[in-house]
């Protein structure tokens, strides 16, 4: 590719941005994924408005069994479910669309609150609205947050939940986002948050098919490929960058060696990005790793659980995949 080839794959002009409105964190995290090697960005950011919608259209794929085997779980658990403690404050981490919270809901013995935590806040609320309207007699509430990060109790929001049994959840397998060290220091994180005596539900994938796997990250429709490329849309929206998405391709490999799958963006020719004053080259071949999905076999998880400071109490394996809700106790 010539080099006046190579230019056409930018936008002409970055957008003009008023510099506080500019999310240090992202800023401070991209820039230093670009500048490594190799280039990365955590997989946090992936999660905008746009991002979250087409996450949820995802989970309606054919190709992605996840979703439909822990829902299918999660409503043949209702007798199980109902045993853990009656009046609990719920609390979600990553609460997303909250499209499976009903079912446990729904399952426990009168919950006195549920607290919805997520980074993408427009999304956030607009889930907790529906289901302040589905469960009208409930206590709901909105944490704005990277549940990845320490986690604090606003003042007011504690007061309201301190007396209550306190019941975790984490569906979705998103647990697989984290390399074991990072899983152990967020369940860690998790149980200090959630405080002596507490319940975690914890949704997590163990599937080791390579075949039932890759489609599932790369779907047919491309929706995952949209997916992975509107995080560079948001760098460009939020962070000025020039990135053009439509000239990277979205890459799904399964490692088993680590047992994840990796999501990358590859720039299959030469280009150059610019990003708060700095120039990031890409080669050709090169990618930008986007996202780790760990996929943790039973045992392999309850060895993390334990080194977080968990007791394993039980678990359920859904019947048409490798895919568990295992029930945790401080």
């Amino acid at each position: 590719m010539t080099p006046q080839t190579a230019a056409t794959l930018h936008p002409p002009d970055a957008p003009d941005l008023d510099p506080t409105d500019i999310n240090p964190a992202f800023a401070a995290q991209v820039l230093e994924g670009l500048s490594a090697h190799p280039k990365h960005i955590p997989c946090t950011w992936f999660y905008d408005r746009r991002g979250s919608e087409l996450f949820e259209q995802i989970t309606e794929l054919n190709e992605y069994y996840l979703t439909r085997s822990e829902t299918a779980l999660l409503r043949g658990l209702r007798a199980e479910l109902s045993r853990l403690p009656a009046g609990a404050a719920v609390i979600e981490f990553g609460s997303g669309s909250s499209r499976k919270t009903p079912l446990l809901l729904d399952a426990l013995n009168a919950p006195a609150s549920y607290t919805a935590i997520d980074i993408s806040g427009d999304f956030l609320r607009q889930s907790v609205r529906a289901l302040q309207l589905r469960f009208p007699r409930l206590a709901v509430h909105a944490l704005e947050a990277d549940f990845t990060a320490p986690l604090r109790w606003p003042a007011a929001l504690e007061a309201d939940v301190r007396e209550q049994p306190r019941i975790g959840f984490f569906p979705g397998s998103t647990i697989g986002n984290f390399t074991p060290e990072q899983a152990v220091r967020f369940l860690h994180g998790t149980a200090l948050f959630l405080g002596p005596g507490a319940h975690l539900l914890v949704g997590v994938d163990g599937t080791q098919d390579k075949a039932r796997l890759l489609p599932a990250y790369d779907d047919a429709r491309g929706v995952t490929a949209a997916f992975n490329r509107n995080l560079l849309t948001r760098i460009n929206r939020e962070l000025g960058a020039d990135f053009n998405p439509q000239a990277f391709r979205h890459v799904a490999r399964f490692d088993a060696a680590h047992s994840r799958i990796e999501m990358h963006l590859l720039s299959p020719a030469p280009q150059t990005v610019q990003l708060l004053g700095q120039r990031f080259t890409f080669a050709e071949g090169e990618t930008l790793h986007t996202e780790n999905s760990y996929k943790y076999p039973v045992a392999m998880f309850q060895r993390l659980a334990h080194a977080a400071g968990w007791t394993p109490h039980q678990h359920w394996l859904a019947a048409d995949a490798d895919v568990a809700l295992h029930w945790l106790r401080r």
